[in-house]
């Protein structure tokens, strides 16, 4: 392994260290869980810190669709992030797919033609 790799290697490592601290810092003061002890525990109280992480997502969903002048994007991103991380569905940036081109987004699709 060459010194450059090594060197990108360590500032990946950093880089997602310091992601995961925000991610604990800020479920702690939204949820009041220590998100590292979550992720230690097993059985019972993993699905029971699950469920109430769902309550809370559901929550805030239920604020968003209601333009509730108290909901916050980041918030429900985290909640949802974290409860990806206790499931085991956590997606790091480099497994991230690309986006889509936006140009083929915009353009309109054919309908099929009805047939009788």
């Amino acid at each position: 392994m060459s010194l450059e790799s090594e060197i990108r290697a360590f500032r990946q490592r950093k880089q997602q260290e310091a992601i995961e601290a925000r991610q604990n810092v800020a479920f702690f003061l939204m949820s009041g869980i220590d998100l590292s002890a979550a992720l230690e525990m097993r059985g019972d109280e993993r699905r029971s810190i699950q469920r109430r992480l769902e309550r809370l997502i559901e929550r805030e969903r239920l604020k968003g669709a209601r333009r509730h002048w108290s909901y916050d994007l980041n918030r429900h991103i985290a909640l949802k992030q974290a409860l990806d991380r206790l499931s085991g569905k956590e997606r790091r940036a480099d497994e991230i797919a690309p986006s889509r081109n936006p140009r083929r987004q915009n353009k309109r699709r054919r309908k099929a033609p009805l047939v009788s």
